[in-house]
């Protein structure tokens, strides 16, 4: 199940790839007034993040123009946002949570999320979420349609393949959140 991803380091580390792969990409397209980008992160204290690779994941890959000033954050896999816990903490824990069963509970314990934290990230998947640029122009794709009440599990359902390869594609699929950027979605998907 997705929540033994979150005990895997393989799996982190694999976050960390495509991380470096997003922060090279926008780093290689260099500033709209064409000067160029210098590393400039972000500080991060992430929870719900195993402690062997927790050092790697105390910033978030941003820049800064050596002309304009202006800052360039790169999309990510790792964070949603400002949020302190992982992408992929915000997500299974969110996912148990609506299955709400046990080990959700002893999920979110392991996490050390408070229930007023996950009714929080369960309000913000189905009101905010829902009503994101992202998800207004992906909903039709998802055939048979996602219920509101059911997310993020019943979108994380419709991503195939192993645990890791559907976390893998739901979390690329969320990276413009992570940015706030205009895109796309067929860059996305």
């Amino acid at each position: 199940m997705c929540h033994e991803l979150l005990q895997d380091p393989n799996f982190f580390r694999l976050l960390l790839s495509i991380d470096e792969e997003l922060a090279a990409e926008l780093k290689a397209c260099g500033c709209a007034c064409g000067g160029v980008l210098h590393r400039a992160d972000y500080p991060r204290k992430p929870r719900g993040c195993l402690a062997e690779v927790r050092s790697q994941f105390e910033s978030r890959w941003s820049f800064c123009c050596a002309r304009c000033r202006k800052r360039s954050t790169s999309m990510s896999v790792r964070f949603l946002g400002r949020r302190v816990y992982l992408a992929v903490a915000v997500v299974v824990a969110s996912v148990r949570r609506v299955q709400a069963s046990e080990s959700a509970t002893r999920l979110a314990r392991a996490l050390a999320v408070p229930v007023r934290t996950l009714e929080r990230w369960r309000r913000w998947w189905q009101e905010q979420f829902a009503r994101t640029a992202l998800w207004r122009g992906a909903c039709g794709r998802f055939l048979p349609p996602v219920p509101i009440e059911r997310m993020p599990a019943g979108v994380l359902e419709r991503f195939t393949g192993t645990p890791t390869q559907s976390m893998h594609h739901f979390l690329m699929f969320l990276t413009p959140l992570t940015v706030g950027c205009p895109i796309t979605l067929a860059e996305v998907l």
